[in-house]
């Protein structure tokens, strides 16, 4: 099965995966189209940009992270990764614009390293976008049967692992030298 969704989300597709805090409507952050599926499905505002889940800090690189950036925040990368907190760092790319929707920014995930599926998944696939598994303005699906109500034929493929309560990730801000906590 996952041979089969890494393909999909590599030929652009999207679907709902577990993620490491709730399920996610998951796509790849270099597809410009997932992306605008996934806006498109969620119905989500078009100026809030996409956290990013990656299963390695080097990862950043492929998004033109400035390197200087990210060795001087390293003890505060390694101090929340991997783990359940998002962390903004700029990204001035224009190439990018289809992610940071003018913000400049993107929010990286490095899931814990118990989240084996998941991890094996990005090592397949690259970098995913990852929005909670919900249209805009409704609670998080807790369950696959929920996120199929919510989406139902207009999403690739689901993934089950059961009943997911987890709360959306801390995101924390390094855009402006101290880390600033956005959302607990």
């Amino acid at each position: 099965m996952e041979k089969n969704i890494s393909t999909i989300i590599k030929t652009g597709g999207i679907g709902v995966f577990p993620t490491d805090t709730i399920y996610g409507i998951i796509g790849s952050a270099f597809s410009k189209r997932a992306v605008k599926r996934i806006y498109s499905v969620k119905g989500r505002d078009e100026n809030k940009p996409f956290i990013i889940l990656i299963s390695q800090t080097s990862d950043l690189k492929k998004f033109a992270i400035n390197p200087t950036l990210i060795r001087a925040n390293k003890r505060i990368l390694e101090k929340f990764w991997p783990g359940p907190v998002s962390v903004i760092l700029p990204c001035p790319e224009k190439k990018f614009e289809y992610l940071h929707r003018g913000t400049k920014s993107l929010a990286f995930r490095f899931p814990a390293k118990k989240n084996k599926k998941l991890l094996a998944l990005l090592a397949k696939t690259g970098p995913l976008v990852a929005p909670s598994a919900n249209p805009q303005g409704l609670p998080p699906a807790e369950t696959i049967v929920q996120a199929k109500r919510y989406f139902a034929d207009k999403v690739d493929f689901y993934v089950s692992a059961g009943t997911k309560k987890g709360k959306p990730s801390q995101v924390i801000s390094l855009l402006f030298g101290d880390p600033k906590i956005i959302r607990r």
